[in-house]
């Protein structure tokens, strides 16, 4: 099977991946809200690109007072109106993966940025929404938790701690524990191009030591100071960033 993760837009690459007959695991972020390395994506399409730079900027240092006043003095009155255009852009780009995966027999997670209602909703048949369950896929059993971690933005996609334990007790032991978030490592959660320690769970991490999973798949950091690591027993494996490799990870169970 194939595993990627952080797609974040790049969907003729992705449909490439899924016309390969494989089985695939999508582990989140379908969309592009921004490209923290150029500044492109939806932000920047409907408020322009200078706009989009100076909030990846304040995202980069974790500087969320900041990017709400930017917000504010960029929007102004007209949130009504950008809400809508937002909306539309963001259903154009399931539109875009849902023709990207079809004809695939694929599971699919959500990611931090990703609206999760709204992508069960494009999932063309064939590909299924996967999370808090657990699954046997060709003789494994795969359990998939998807989200990211909860900020003051509060986006659809962030979930808490504590709903991210609650989603790993329901899966029970596993074999391969696939998620958008890594463990809490910090050579797993440290962007080398940043310098900054990114999201990372703890409750997944705890999972790991008590279940010991053969194999743990994610994404989410796009740089990490390390892409492997082992917790106990398990192999941990940052399987982004798909948008800028364009390349998927092959596990043979």
């Amino acid at each position: 099977m194939l595993l990627i993760s952080d797609v974040h837009g790049a969907f003729d690459a992705m449909r490439a991946v899924a016309s390969r007959g494989e089985t695939l695991l999508v582990l989140g972020d379908l969309l592009n809200l921004m490209d923290y390395r150029t500044g492109e994506g939806i932000t920047a399409d409907l408020l322009g690109l200078d706009f989009a730079r100076q909030t990846a900027l304040a995202r980069a240092r974790g500087d969320y007072p900041l990017m709400r006043r930017l917000w504010t003095e960029r929007v102004g009155d007209g949130w009504e109106e950008f809400r809508a255009d937002f909306e539309q852009a963001v259903a154009d780009q399931y539109e875009a993966s849902r023709q990207a995966l079809t004809g695939a027999t694929a599971y699919v997670t959500y990611g931090n940025v990703d609206r999760p209602k709204l992508m069960r909703e494009y999932l063309p048949d064939g590909v299924r929404f996967v999370d808090g369950e657990s699954i046997e896929i060709e003789g494994v059993l795969v359990g998939f938790v998807g989200g990211g971690i909860s900020t003051p933005l509060g986006a659809e996609g962030e979930v808490s701690d504590e709903r991210m334990a609650e989603k790993l007790v329901q899966l029970g032991p596993v074999d391969v524990l696939c998620s958008h978030l890594p463990p809490n490592i910090e050579p797993l959660h440290r962007d080398v191009i940043t310098g900054r320690l990114e999201r990372a769970s703890q409750p997944i991490l705890d999972y790991l030591r008590e279940h010991r999973p053969r194999f743990h798949f994610f994404g989410d950091v796009h740089q990490p100071q390390a892409t492997r690591w082992t917790v106990g027993k398990t192999l941990c494996r940052n399987v982004g960033y798909f948008r800028a490799t364009k390349r998927a990870v092959r596990f043979t169970p």
